[in-house]
């Protein structure tokens, strides 16, 4: 069997095992291992006889992993071949994990859209970031922005029996040095933080979110040092900063791919755990917290873009806005659904690996949804704003 039938065989048989936590890192390890094998006895046994040759895209027609992407052939097309791709919805989420926010129009700098993950909820004994991957509930925090008053408002469920309380939006330099400082850790990343307080100096915030993730958490803001991005295979000359984000300052979703992963779904109901309820259930966009959501290049169109333009209707210019630099590999975090907090046994990360695995060539095994971006300049995107899509040639 080739290498890449005994992956697509791996693909198949990992995504039928349960998804608890530890099972999905065993799963990872013995993915990586297996694969190290074989590609190892490929590469041994066709070192005279082979040449290396790019790797497709999508999986082989014959394949039996039908991978959801779109027309490689649009690659050359000006704009891509779309009349039409605008932005539909902007989303930006304050504190990492936590609910949120739909925008008509958002700032944006070098670093994200405004407000965007300046916040973040860390372990007090291991100051490690914490995300709805290891506490769902996290996702039915909900904080509002009072530019008015200058806060960030953070309330709970009413079941919670936690009060809500409110924090500086913008606190001043002078601010932060009175607050407690903390080096906290993000996917290998140390990003040096500050202890949030209260607005009101009889309420504590600590205490309260504690009470709430039943044991000691801080909610931290991000202090002035940069965090420096990672390169990628497609920039490796990134220059780029970011804050509580997981890697990069924003990521990009087209609308349409709800669709076909909701389509995917109910078809798959009754199969690998996938329950009754998605025959109705909708998949919606929130469960992957993307940043700028599109329309009109059909689902996935992202995955061949590489630069997104902002146009000016009303001076017809279009301003080089966005570098797509990266897919974004998915893990369990969609499963939890932000409105209940309950994170599904199967959906949609079963799903995916049915039918987004093979997307990007250096992460093949992983399932894909999404691009990660950094903005050029600062500016401003607003829904309905038209784009324009090129190469970056």
């Amino acid at each position: 069997m080739g290498s890449d039938h005994v992956y697509e065989d791996l693909v198949l048989r990992l995504s039928a095992l349960p998804i608890d936590s530890a099972t999905a890192l065993l799963t990872c390890i013995a993915g990586a291992l297996i694969l190290l094998l074989v590609f190892r006895r490929s590469s041994l046994s066709h070192a005279k006889t082979s040449s290396v040759k790019p790797v497709s895209s999508s999986a082989p027609a014959n394949s039996r992993l039908r991978v959801a992407t779109i027309d490689p052939s649009r690659l050359n097309a000006p704009n891509y071949g779309y009349d039409d791709v605008r932005v539909s919805k902007l989303l930006i989420h304050p504190i990492k994990s936590c609910r949120g926010i739909s925008v008509q129009s958002a700032r944006y700098t070098p670093e994200g859209l405004e407000n965007d993950r300046l916040w973040s909820i860390v372990d007090a004994e291991t100051k490690a970031v914490l995300t709805a991957r290891d506490f769902a509930k996290m996702v039915l925090i909900t904080p509002r922005i009072d530019a008015e008053k200058g806060v960030l408002n953070v309330s709970f469920p009413d079941d919670s029996g936690c009060e809500s309380f409110e924090v500086p939006l913008r606190p001043s330099e002078a601010m932060m040095m009175t607050w407690q400082s903390i080096e906290v850790t993000l996917w290998g990343s140390t990003i040096d933080s500050r202890v949030c307080e209260a607005v009101n100096s009889t309420t504590d915030a600590t205490a309260i979110l504690s009470a709430y993730f039943g044991k000691p958490v801080y909610l931290v803001y991000k202090s002035q040092r940069p965090r420096v991005c990672d390169p990628t295979d497609a920039f490796p000359v990134l220059k780029a900063t970011t804050v509580y984000q997981d890697g990069y300052p924003i990521l990009f979703l087209s609308e349409e791919s709800m669709g076909v992963i909701e389509d995917e779904t109910r078809g798959q109901v009754g199969i690998q755990g996938v329950d009754e309820s998605w025959r109705k259930n909708r998949m919606v966009i929130e469960r992957f917290r993307p940043n700028i959501i599109f329309h009109g290049g059909g689902p996935f169109a992202e995955d061949l873009w590489e630069e997104i333009g902002i146009v000016n209707e009303t001076t017809s210019t279009t301003i080089p806005s966005f570098l797509v630099v990266s897919k974004c590999a998915r893990c369990l975090l969609p499963n939890v659904s932000p409105e209940t907090g309950i994170r599904d046994k199967a959906v949609p990360y079963k799903v995916l690996m049915k039918i987004r695995v093979g997307i990007d060539p250096k992460q093949k095994w992983k399932a894909c949804v999404g691009c990660n971006g950094v903005p050029l300049q600062s500016g401003t995107v607003s829904v309905r704003d038209k784009s324009v899509l090129n190469n970056g040639a």
